[in-house]
């Protein structure tokens, strides 16, 4: 089973996240952060990932927390899921239109964690949603699980069309990812013979 269900527990925040690589994209996430909730289903959907996220954070101050230490945990439970990581195809790409916005996302399950985010969100809200913090996600997502992520917006003008792309495209890369290759299952994909 490659599944893991993490609780994480601050001060700030009480996250439980549930993940199964195998699964077929059911989702069920409440964080109290409306926005955040959609694109996390949009994760889920489309990386084929069953995903089921509960967090309580301090929402009386902003969303920063919350969505950051979701990611932190998502981060923390798609690492433990993938174990070692022999027989997955370990890179994942994705060029996804979305309207007027086109998001391209590649990323390498390679415990060497770095973020590039080329991608201009142009208004600072998504409805109640501060658009500054769909970095923030990818940020704590990269490092807590292990991933070199670049992002990159090649079109754009509307906000929500631009971070839906951002996360579909993700979502589409880990996928590829994280399917076990066929003519590889029993092996570790790198030549080091670890990640």
């Amino acid at each position: 089973m490659r599944s893991h269900t993490l609780t994480r527990s601050t001060a700030e925040t009480e996250i439980t996240v549930t993940l199964d690589l195998d699964g077929t994209g059911s989702y069920d996430n409440q964080t109290g952060v409306g926005f955040f909730d959609h694109m996390l289903d949009q994760l889920a959907r489309h990386s084929l990932i069953d995903m089921t996220v509960r967090a309580q954070g301090d929402l009386h101050i902003d969303d920063h927390h919350t969505v950051e230490d979701t990611g932190i945990a998502i981060g923390q439970a798609l690492a433990a899921a993938l174990g070692d990581k022999r027989g997955i195809r370990r890179y994942g790409a994705c060029l996804l239109p979305m309207d007027d916005a086109l998001v391209r996302a590649a990323l390498d399950l390679s415990a060497r964690p770095f973020l590039i985010w080329n991608v201009d969100l142009p208004t600072a809200k998504i409805g109640t949603f501060d658009t500054e913090l769909v970095r923030e996600f990818f940020q704590a997502l990269s490092t807590h699980g292990g991933i070199t992520l670049h992002v990159d917006m090649l079109h754009g003008l509307n906000s929500h069309h631009i971070a839906e792309a951002a996360f579909k495209s993700v979502a589409r890369a880990l996928r590829d990812a994280v399917e076990v290759d066929p003519r590889k299952a029993d092996a570790i994909p790198s030549t080091k013979g670890a990640l």
